[in-house]
Order: C-alpha cells, then sequence, then structure tokens
C-alpha cells in the first residue's frame, strides 16, 4: 500500500508563510509595546491611576495641650472630620455607584440635597477634592461612616472620604484668656502662651500615599505625624478664677456709676511667687472667650465703647479725610485688639506712690539714708522755679522715713531723693528693671527704655518727681517683679508663666527652673523695707488691703493720669501691691484700677479691697495660714 504524503510542498510553503506572518506580528507587538511603555508609557499610566482610588493625604498633627500647675486642662485639641468628596472617582465610578452616594450624603447631612450635590459632581467633575462640610465632630459624621461601612461589601458607596483635623478648645472658656491666648488658621497662635510657645506646642504632619506596585496591586505607605508638646504652666486655674471673680465683680458692681460703661478702664492683678518669680494667676479685665475671641458682645465691648473710638477718631484733627475714613473702618479691629492685650504686660503707666519703697530701698542700700532721718513735710517743696505738692496739702509735718512710706508723703520722698542725686537714682532704676524688659515668656512686652530719665536727661525737677512714681512710665510686670526683689532678701528673678514642656507621651523636654537675674539689695535692705511695708499695711494708707488674721506688707499708688502732656481732670490709676506672710512672703499681689467708673477716683481704697477680696480666698487655699499677732 501506498503511504499518503500529510505534508506536501504546498503546505509546507504555507506553514513556513504562517510562521513568518507570526514572527512578524510577535516582533511588531514587541516593539509596539516598547514604544508605549518609553513613548506613551505615562500617559496611561495616568489613565490607569484616574481609575483608580487611591487616598492619598495628609495626616494631622495634634497640637499640644496648655495645663496649669496641677495639670488641669486649659487649651488641648479635640478631632474633627473634613468630609470630601471625589468628584473624579465618583463620575468614573458609574450611576449606580452615584445615585447611592447622592442619596446617603443626602439623608445623613440634611444641609445638602441630591441636586446640589449632583450640580457639584457636574461642575467639579476633575477635582479630587471638593470639601463639602468642615470640622465636624465624630457624632455628627457616625451615621454616614456607619452606613459606608456597613455597603462596603456590596460597594455601593464610594468617592468620599474624611480628612482629620484637629480644634483647638478651650475647656474653661474666658479663664487665663490673656495669658493661654487663642489659635487662629489651625494651628497659629495669636497672643499669650499659644503665640510665644507655638513651636513647641506644634508637630508635624504625617502623610498616607497611595500607588500601585509591580504587579498592578494598590499599596499604601503612611507616614504618621509628630504630636506637638504639652505646657505645663505656673498658673493655677483655681486661684485664676478666683482672681477673674473678683474682678468681674468689681467691675460690674460700677458699671455704669459715674459714667456709661464698665467698672473700670482697665483692672489688671498679677499673683506671683516672689521667690521663683513663677506667676500664680494674671488677669486684665475685660475678659473675653477663648472658645469665642471675636465676639465683641461676649467680652462686653457695648456699641457706646465702639462710639468712643469713633469720635476719638473724628476729634483728631490732624488726621486727612482718607486716613480718617481707613481708621473708621477698622474700629471692630482695634476694638477686638484692645480687649485681647493684656494690661498686665503690654500697657505702660505712671506706677505712684508703689515706687516709694524702690526710692527708700535705694537710699539704704546705698547709704545715702540711714533709717534715722527726720523729714519736715509743710505740704510742698520747691525745686528750681517749681512748687510741687505733697498729696497731704496741709503738710505732714515731722517724718521719719518709715512714717514718710506709711502715710505716702510726697515731700519727705522729695527731699530724700535730693540725697540720694540723679546718677545713684537712675542707676538703682535699672538694677530694679524699670525701663528694661522682664523678659516674660508672653509676647509683646513693650520697651519702656524710651519712658524713663536717664543720667543726663534727669533734671533735678524730674528727679523730685520721679521719686514718688511719677515722670516715667513702668508696665505691672516690671513693678511687680521689682517689688518681688524688695520683699525676698534682695534677688530679681526672672517672671515666668511656663514650668515644663512634656512631649505627647508625657515624658520631661524641658524644666524651667527658676533664673535669678541680679541681686538688687542686700537682705539687711530687703529686712527694713519689709518692716516699712508692714507698718504701711498696720497703721498706714494700706490698712484696708490687710485680710484679717494675716500679717501683711504693701504699698498703695494713687497717680493722676496724663494724655497730651496734661493732666486729666478726676482720671486717675489706683494701685496696690503686698505680700504675705509680711516677714518671710510667699506670695505677692499686685492690683491696679485704671479710672474706675466713680465720681471720686482720687484714692486707692478701690485697689485695696479688690486685693484683699482676693486674698481673703487665695491664701487659705493655698495653704498660708493666719500669722499675726492678735
Amino acid at each position: 500500500m501506498k503511504k499518503r504524503k500529510y505534508f506536501t510542498l504546498k503546505k509546507k510553503r504555507k506553514i513556513q508563510v504562517l510562521f513568518v506572518f507570526a514572527l512578524v506580528a510577535f516582533v511588531i507587538l514587541n516593539a509596539t509595546i516598547v514604544w508605549i511603555q518609553n513613548v506613551k508609557g505615562e500617559e496611561y499610566e495616568k489613565i490607569v491611576l484616574e481609575q483608580q482610588n487611591f487616598e492619598s493625604k495628609v495626616i494631622a498633627f495634634r497640637r499640644g495641650d496648655i495645663k496649669d500647675c496641677n495639670g488641669t486642662l486649659l487649651a488641648t485639641s479635640q478631632k474633627v472630620y473634613n468630609m470630601v468628596l471625589d468628584c473624579r472617582v465618583l463620575n468614573n465610578l458609574g450611576k449606580k455607584y452615584m445615585d447611592r452616594t447622592v442619596s446617603v450624603i443626602a439623608q445623613c447631612f440634611p444641609e445638602f440635597t441630591k441636586e446640589s450635590l449632583q450640580n457639584t459632581l457636574s461642575e467639579k467633575k476633575d477635582s479630587s477634592y471638593v470639601v463639602l462640610k468642615k470640622r465636624m465632630s465624630y457624632e455628627e459624621i457616625k451615621e454616614f461612616v456607619n452606613i459606608m461601612e456597613d455597603e462596603k461589601k456590596n460597594d455601593h458607596i464610594g468617592g468620599v472620604w474624611f480628612e482629620e483635623e484637629y480644634k483647638r478648645i478651650y475647656p474653661n472658656g474666658s479663664v487665663a484668656c490673656d495669658v493661654i491666648g487663642f489659635t487662629y488658621q489651625g494651628n497659629v497662635g495669636n497672643c499669650g502662651i499659644e503665640k510665644s510657645y507655638n513651636e513647641e506646642m506644634n508637630g508635624e504632619n504625617g502623610k498616607e500615599y497611595g500607588y500601585l506596585n509591580l504587579d498592578s496591586g494598590q499599596e499604601k505607605v503612611v507616614k504618621n505625624a509628630t504630636d506637638g508638646n504639652t505646657v505645663i504652666t505656673t498658673i493655677d486655674a483655681n486661684v485664676q478664677k478666683i482672681v477673674e471673680k473678683h474682678i468681674l465683680a468689681f467691675n460690674e458692681a460700677h458699671r455704669n456709676e459715674a459714667r456709661e460703661g464698665a467698672g473700670s478702664l482697665n483692672t489688671g492683678v498679677i499673683i506671683q511667687n516672689p521667690n521663683t518669680g513663677e506667676i500664680i494667676a494674671m488677669a486684665s479685665y475685660p475678659f473675653f472667650d477663648l472658645n469665642d475671641p471675636y465676639n465683641l458682645e461676649k467680652a462686653q465691648v457695648t456699641t457706646a465703647d465702639i462710639e468712643k473710638l469713633r469720635q476719638a477718631i473724628y476729634a483728631d484733627g490732624n488726621m486727612q479725610e482718607p486716613e480718617r475714613q481707613e481708621k473708621l473702618s477698622q474700629v471692630t479691629t482695634e476694638a477686638l485688639s484692645a480687649v485681647w492685650r493684656n494690661f498686665c504686660i503690654n500697657d505702660t503707666f505712671e506706677p505712684g506712690s508703689t515706687a516709694k519703697a524702690l526710692t527708700i530701698a535705694t537710699g539704704i542700700e546705698t547709704g545715702k539714708l540711714s533709717g534715722d532721718e527726720v523729714y519736715i513735710c509743710d505740704g510742698a517743696q520747691v525745686v528750681g522755679d517749681r512748687t510741687i505738692h505733697c498729696n497731704n496739702t496741709n503738710g505732714h509735718g515731722p517724718q521719719t522715713v518709715q512714717q514718710a512710706l506709711m502715710n505716702s508723703c510726697n515731700d519727705s520722698l522729695m527731699q530724700m531723693a535730693d540725697s540720694i542725686g540723679i546718677e545713684t537714682f537712675t542707676k538703682y532704676q535699672s538694677i530694679f528693671g524699670i525701663g528694661l524688659k522682664t523678659m516674660i515668656d508672653l509676647p509683646a512686652e513693650p520697651n519702656t527704655s524710651g519712658l524713663i530719665y536717664t543720667r543726663d536727661t534727669m533734671k533735678p525737677v524730674d528727679l523730685a518727681i520721679s521719686s514718688f512714681g511719677q515722670t516715667y512710665n513702668v508696665t505691672m510686670i516690671q513693678m511687680m517683679s521689682a517689688f518681688c526683689s524688695l520683699v525676698n532678701g534682695g534677688y530679681y528673678y526672672k517672671p515666668h508663666v511656663v514650668k515644663k514642656i512634656e512631649s505627647s507621651t508625657g515624658t520631661t523636654v524641658k524644666s524651667i527652673e527658676p533664673a535669678l537675674l541680679r541681686r538688687t539689695i542686700s537682705k539687711e535692705t530687703s529686712d527694713i523695707i519689709k518692716g516699712y511695708l508692714k507698718e504701711v499695711t498696720m497703721n498706714g494708707t494700706a490698712q484696708n488691703a490687710v485680710v484679717p488674721g494675716y500679717s501683711m506688707g504693701g504699698k498703695t499708688g494713687t497717680a493722676e493720669k496724663v494724655e497730651n502732656g496734661e493732666r486729666k481732670e478726676n482720671c486717675y490709676l489706683l494701685s496696690f501691691i503686698g505680700c504675705v506672710p509680711a516677714e518671710n512672703p510667699e506670695i505677692c499681689i499686685y492690683v491696679v484700677v485704671d479710672e474706675p467708673n466713680v465720681a471720686e477716683q482720687a484714692h486707692s481704697t478701690y485697689a485695696q479691697v479688690l486685693a484683699r477680696d482676693i486674698m481673703t480666698e487665695v491664701l487659705p487655699y493655698m495653704n498660708l495660714y493666719p500669722d499675726a499677732v492678735q
């Protein structure tokens, strides 16, 4: 039987042609792939990536807390959520996803209608980041999140995610508002500790990246955020609340009494540990709500207050109309700035008779005064061609150094200053920090060097008036720091409101120890001054400040205010500065009442009584027990 040929020549040729065609096709395919990868790869990769639902996003850091010395939260950060709509992804997912997602959003967030959401998806179809609603609590988003989780298996909802960030919360509202400050634009401190310790409390954002791996699978890389540090302050929230309660009560009691408005133009109180420089409480009126700092009504700024600012602008005859209109448009901003201003740190004023203790300490420390001198007060002192009156125009008669301080005798102080001399007086003003920044760890402390006389600019008449605290300006924190050195043995400590910085995990990053800057006077001089100050409270001008049962040293001040170089009629700044116990002080208090809203301002009783009311509650709380000899 003849064998059959399956592969004829013709078939072989066909196979060879097909092989050549296949080989050519394979070469062309490979060449096309190479060309796509090298030339069109990036374009096609973008197309693929656009169809993927990546959630590359910033992970916000948590700003550090602010706490009082006992661990009470003064400022904290609460997690909030921004609802983000990825229009590009949702449009690519198709109608089923879109309809269900839109329906659930409208169900859970009634402020959005299906129509408005559809319009957003249409108008911003190429956008991957449309923030629908900002800063919601978890309770507000909980319903939507639960539905989204329930339907995850069915893939019915897409293109929506929640961006996390933090909202600053102040649990105690207005308590210590001037000291704490507040933030804006997320994590930028505006004033107070929030500003001065802004860097320490801010952390570093993290990020979550989404990408395709070599197998076209979706991968994520997470770089965690680094949270900010916590600031532990020297402030005692309980003492702070006592101070603010009494400041508010005073201003409400005298509201609209002699004029329309609050009980004072400003009221400031500082309580400080004289042996460390730690600020225990600091408050200035008016207060504002840290959770709503732009609300003037909450800060009790009335339309009458705003109108006063407007009238002051119109009254300025040197102001050109364009400038006037610009100023008028800034009235609300100026009103807010005035409310946020920390009177204890930012404002300057003539200290008045509280400064007499500094003058006497200078004389005794330098040997210009022995303490045994007796001066004759006849009601006035002639210096050059000027007659300068004592606060008692009839004269106090013979006055020892102690009596001069006890009775706040201007005439005697002028005679002491003459013995001290300009060079020594100005030198010791600098030693006491007058005209120098204290460098307290709060913002906007002014430079007051231009508000005092120097050895070269002071004349005998300036020396005479400066001896009792007029013709030069101080801040409250300057005067308080100087006074603390008078009663603690002569040690000038840098005042501070922060004692420690901790990491987010609670480990100590930095401890801020008491900083001794210099000696002002000797212990011997300090002991003499403390004895004099005790007499002022027992038998002198400061008897209204004494808390029954406690020994106290202190000095009053009544300074007539100046405006445009002229004394303002019946406008005074009243003050009291004191320490408890008298011999070994553990606490100092400084109270300033600026233009009390009363018919007759020219006496310091208002400041004394306010100090007494505050200390009556503060001393027992701080475990300081009555020590006065009955």
